[in-house]
């Protein structure tokens, strides 16, 4: 960022910070609520409780988009089956489009071979999709909050709450497992145990760098487990508490209820950001990122 671009941005944060103070000053702690905890949004409290011995498998509203995200997967993998004809609609064009992508970008022979691609494109796309959807329908309000409920001619029903499955690590951290798995047991069938494990020195390597570059790609390969997961997870969860603060919880905390006149553009404006880009963003790294750990598990140099 140039000097003049760094002055603007620090003018910008410093005026906004004269408005909440100025703010605090005019309207005092009008709107403070001591008991509204921003990270009750992710709490999951069981709605039926199943426990099989210590393993707790409770249904919660993380099970409910999970299962709305692998519903829309599996329609749209169904669909594009079987739906496709010599003259396509506007929908089938945009389901080309996306189909495209995956396809050629991201299962593409940059990252995997032609018979890598055809193996485990299924896989992979259904990957994509499940996180894309996963995300997406996190900013989608649903009436899951069971903490806060609505009165509606007379029955108490949960109020409506933004809620990402992928903003809770472990799914992110199933998900990364079975792609690590995945290629690492790929790669062992396509070179064996010791080809595989030979694979990840690099040629030429010879006496004691052996013994030095080993280890570290040891390392790198069990890293992959937290980059992975805590990419997705990271993001999703940052892009939640920003909509959530600025979309009046800041101005709760604060006891500046004011506040929300300055805030609450800043809410729309990540909500549309986080929808546009984000969501799909993570879902294409991911996916990227499996691709190209298959295609390097079972390329034949390293």
């Amino acid at each position: 960022m140039s000097k003049r671009g760094k002055l603007i941005l620090f003018g910008a944060m410093s005026g906004f910070l004269l408005l909440v103070v100025g703010m605090a000053a005019i309207f005092g702690s009008a709107g403070r609520n001591e008991e509204f905890q921003p990270q009750n949004e992710f709490k999951l409290d069981p709605w039926i409780s199943i426990q099989l011995g210590p393993i707790d498998m409770s249904i919660n509203k993380a099970v409910l988009y999970l299962a709305l995200a692998s519903g829309l997967t599996i329609f749209t993998m169904m669909w594009i089956a079987n739906r496709m004809k010599e003259r396509p609609n506007r929908v089938q064009t945009a389901v080309e489009l996306l189909y495209g992508l995956m396809r050629n970008n991201i299962a593409g022979p940059q990252n995997l071979s032609t018979q890598m691609a055809l193996k485990w494109f299924p896989f992979i796309g259904a990957l994509f999709l499940f996180i894309w959807f996963s995300n997406l329908i996190g900013y989608i309000p649903l009436p899951t909050n069971t903490e806060e409920t609505i009165n509606v001619a007379g029955f108490e029903l949960p109020a409506f709450s933004l809620y990402a499955a992928t903003a809770n690590i472990s799914v992110p951290l199933v998900l990364t497992l079975i792609v690590w798995f995945s290629y690492n047991i790929e790669g062992i069938r396509a070179k064996g145990v010791i080809g595989y494990f030979k694979s990840w020195i690099p040629a030429g390597t010879k006496g004691p760098m052996v013994l030095m570059i080993f280890p570290i790609e040891v390392i790198s390969h069990f890293v992959r487990l937290i980059s992975l997961s805590v990419r997705l997870f990271a993001n999703i969860l940052a892009g939640h508490l920003l909509i959530l603060f600025m979309g009046g919880g800041l101005a709760v905390i604060l006891g500046l209820a004011a506040i929300g006149i300055l805030t609450l553009p800043m809410a729309i404006a990540f909500f549309i950001f986080e929808v546009g880009l984000v969501a799909t963003l993570q879902a294409f790294i991911f996916a990227t990122l499996t691709a190209i750990y298959l295609g390097g598990a079972t390329a034949e140099t390293h």
